[in-house]
């Protein structure tokens, strides 16, 4: 068999493949809203928003949970300044850039809850 017809068949299934994949994954993510998260960012904050947050009672700045969620969303963790090996709770940072200037917070991952231990906005 010539290349350029076997250059053509595979090329006709990868683009078949594509579409295929393309049409099944985009209606799983709408439908159920099902994130495909493999990078070690977007695992941290799929865990981090999904547990109940508390907020420490020793931190008394005012805090925007507007904000935070868009922080967890958008963020991204800073895994030098993280402790991931702490026990019993991982601690995280996680930056964030907005247009009115630079949002960090350290939060404490904890088996049940999440904590807000530090909020900066500069």
């Amino acid at each position: 068999m010539p290349f350029l017809k076997r250059l053509g068949y595979f090329l006709l299934g990868l683009s078949i493949g594509l579409i295929f994949l393309a049409f099944f994954l985009r209606k799983k993510t709408d439908e159920t809203g099902t994130e495909f998260c493999y990078l070690p960012n977007c695992r941290v904050l799929k865990e981090l928003r999904s547990k109940p947050m508390r907020t420490d009672p020793a931190l008394s700045v005012p805090i925007d949970t507007l904000l935070i969620q868009e922080l967890l969303q958008e963020g991204s963790v800073d895994f030098k300044a993280s402790d991931t090996k702490a026990s019993p709770c991982k601690i995280y940072r996680i930056d964030y850039e907005t247009g009115a200037g630079e949002v960090s917070i350290t939060l404490e991952n904890c088996q049940e809850y999440t904590l807000l231990k530090d909020y900066n906005v500069q």
